[in-house]
């Protein structure tokens, strides 16, 4: 089983897939979501640079461009995102698997062709089941049709079937029943790969307790369960948003507080503390060391990850600085990774 997490294209993300120890590289299948920016050109630029900065050299990074306008990425020159990313990964001897949607326009699937054809690492069908953007399965004939389109075979292909949002339990129970009769619809067709991806993190830290640890159930690893319980086909792979919800984020405004997205077994402890003390490292050294000394520290300590290496670094202030923003996201995705990988192995569950 992989583990398939889609995790947004910023710098915290990248730097938690550059440290990520080899037993964690060997189990996940990540799928890198580009956010959006004014400036599309310097955007892909700056994706491009970080996947080669700080991909390990063995992975297969999937590439998702769905959230960006499909256009012409320069002045005068043919192609939009999906041919722009692919060019210059190829150019940095860096490979992709590009994704893309049953409603893709002709234009676009032409270009995941291609991009398939250069990286010869097939392609990623994303399909979403969440409530309120649930789409149509197309039919057999729409579906070989898809395939002509993007010239591949569905055993060169990734089914990515994407539930969405699933913040409550009663939001669970109401997914579970359209994402079993998605499979089964899809389930005909001979998939490189099947995996269920959904997200329970909320969308923002906004309300959370300060100077304290509140759980956050991981509902997507519930409904997970809940459909493998449920489900007789091919064996399903565990997909989720990490620690991040699944929509695209707004803009961000103004400085966050010290937070700590912090993965357990069944949840998520968030750690939220109020800026007091003089300069930024001290509430975030604080944080880090009641995180440190509570019952959601692992067992296997600073060795579970980079990121809990970095956490207890900051705990026992071996490091000048606490970061920011960036180096939070980045060592709780870290973390993340880790807890999930381990327990998928250990256990077959997320």
């Amino acid at each position: 089983m992989v583990y398939v997490p889609i995790l947004k294209g910023r710098a915290g993300e990248f730097y938690a897939l550059e440290h990520a120890s080899a037993s964690v590289q060997e189990r996940i299948r990540p799928v890198m979501e580009i956010v959006p920016a004014e400036r599309v050109r310097d955007l892909l630029e700056t994706f491009c640079e970080h996947v080669m900065h700080y991909v390990p050299n063995n992975m297969v990074l999937t590439v998702d461009c769905g959230a960006l306008p499909h256009a012409r990425v320069l002045e005068g020159d043919v192609g939009g995102p999906v041919a722009r990313v692919s060019e210059s990964l190829r150019y940095r001897d860096r490979l992709m698997c590009p994704v893309f949607r049953c409603l893709d326009e002709a234009e676009l699937l032409s270009e995941v062709a291609d991009a398939a054809a250069d990286h010869g690492q097939g392609a990623c069908l994303r399909v979403v089941t969440s409530a309120d953007t649930a789409e149509v399965i197309p039919d057999e004939r729409q579906m070989r049709e898809l395939f002509a389109s993007v010239r591949l075979e569905p055993e060169e292909i990734d089914l990515l079937v994407d539930a969405g949002p699933v913040l409550t339990s009663r939001t669970r129970e109401r997914l579970r029943v359209g994402v079993v009769e998605a499979l089964e619809s899809l389930s005909r067709w001979p998939w490189r790969s099947i995996c269920l991806a959904s997200g329970a993190f909320p969308a923002n830290l906004t309300g959370f307790p300060r100077d304290t640890a509140t759980r956050v159930v991981r509902e997507d690893a519930r409904l997970w369960l809940d459909v493998v319980e449920k489900w007789r086909g091919p064996q399903l792979d565990f997909g989720d948003f990490g620690v991040t919800n699944p929509r695209m984020p707004p803009k961000t405004r103004g400085t966050p507080h010290p937070n700590m997205r912090y993965t357990t077994d069944g949840d998520w402890q968030v750690f939220v503390y109020r800026k007091k003390r003089k300069g930024s490292n001290d509430d975030f050294f604080v944080l880090s060391e009641d995180l440190v000394n509570s019952p959601y520290w692992p067992a296997s300590g600073a060795a579970t990850s980079w990121g809990d290496k970095s956490l207890q670094d900051c705990a026992q202030r071996r490091r000048e600085k606490a970061g920011g923003a960036t180096e939070w996201r980045a060592w709780a995705t870290s973390h993340h990774l880790a807890v999930v990988t381990t327990r998928l192995a250990r256990e077959g569950t997320p």
